[in-house]
């Protein structure tokens, strides 16, 4: 009877558990691996061309267009790119996991949060972190943070430290479609992964990853979005006290995108996506967890814990997956 009329909280947050510090750019040469220097970010100003799609009457008269190709689409941009005497790019960030999932940061509902809390100690008790856990390692251990930088590096290895622990991984040994079974270093890294959303010990992650490109090959540093309309540069490239970074936010993302559970995902042209309440790729302008399916984070959490429907073991997955992201859930305001 009193889950009957259990209702969402009106106020629910929950902490990210995975806390990613920024990933810092650095410079070197892939047979020394000790001298490193900071990749620093310089401006570069270009006479570009004329590219994108014109309007018709444009496009359709020789002259017009011919008038309209003249002009110089003249750019200030940032730019960052390996010394020309160094042929390796090193990335390094820390990751902190944390536990206690079940204790939301803000609930003002108690019988709410009991049976939250019922609902996740479940669900920890039924399957632990392991199958989350084994993807947020391999995330790391096939490099995916590294973004564009990742695309036709030559070798990439990530080495993962912590405490006396030092765990090295070939990131081309991996595929990004899909996950494997860990063994080995990887499960060890996954192990040390479910211990700390477990809340069994504490865990830091020192990851650095070496990416062989080849001299003076530019680097992807994370853009800054341009919010000054009045910016003489039309290309803000993210930095750090003079050094090139990533964004954590961006990092953040690629260490959970562990998402194979939505809609249509066995789809050969698919692969894992980042966890989100509605499954959103902003890149294809998609949301692939539409409410009218009945697959979003915020459905399958209410049937989960206000009417005690609880979903497939894959999609439970999701949901716990969804609360280590965190971020704020609570009921919305007619």
């Amino acid at each position: 009877m009193a889950k009957a009329t259990l209702k969402t909280a009106s106020v629910l947050a929950f902490e990210k558990k995975l806390a990613n510090s920024d990933g810092m750019m650095f410079a070197g040469k892939w047979q020394q691996k000790e001298s490193w220097q900071p990749v620093v970010i310089k401006e570069k100003a270009v006479r570009g061309t004329i590219s994108n799609r014109l309007k018709n009457t444009l496009a359709s008269d020789p002259l017009k267009l011919d008038a309209e190709i003249q002009k110089a689409n003249l750019q200030r941009v940032d730019v960052a790119a390996l010394p020309a005497d160094t042929n390796t790019l090193k990335v390094v960030f820390t990751l902190r996991i944390l536990g206690d999932l079940a204790t939301p940061s803000v609930c003002n509902d108690q019988a709410y949060q009991a049976e939250l809390t019922k609902v996740i100690n479940g669900y920890v008790e039924q399957h632990g972190f392991n199958e989350l856990a084994a993807r947020y390692a391999e995330n790391i251990a096939n490099g995916r943070f590294l973004w564009r930088n990742r695309i036709g590096a030559e070798s990439i290895e990530v080495h993962v430290k912590q405490g006396e622990k030092n765990w090295v991984f070939n990131a081309h040994s991996y595929n990004m479609r899909s996950f494997t079974q860990p063994n080995g270093d990887l499960a060890e890294l996954a192990d040390a992964i479910s211990e700390g959303l477990a809340g069994k010990s504490f865990v830091l992650l020192n990851v650095e990853a070496f990416v062989r490109l080849g001299n003076g090959q530019e680097v992807y540093p994370s853009q800054e979005l341009v919010l000054d309309s009045n910016s003489k540069k039309s290309k803000l490239l993210y930095q750090v006290d003079g050094t090139a970074a990533m964004h954590s936010q961006k990092i953040g993302n690629a260490l959970r995108t562990i998402d194979t559970w939505y809609p249509h995902a066995e789809d050969p042209d698919m692969g894992p996506i980042a966890v989100e309440p509605y499954g959103s790729v902003t890149s294809r302008g998609l949301a692939y967890r539409q409410p009218k399916q009945k697959m979003d984070f915020y459905t399958l959490l209410d049937n989960w814990v206000t009417k005690g429907e609880a979903p497939a073991v894959e999609q439970q997955h999701y949901v716990i997956a969804t609360l280590i992201r965190g971020g704020v859930f609570g009921e919305k305001s007619e």
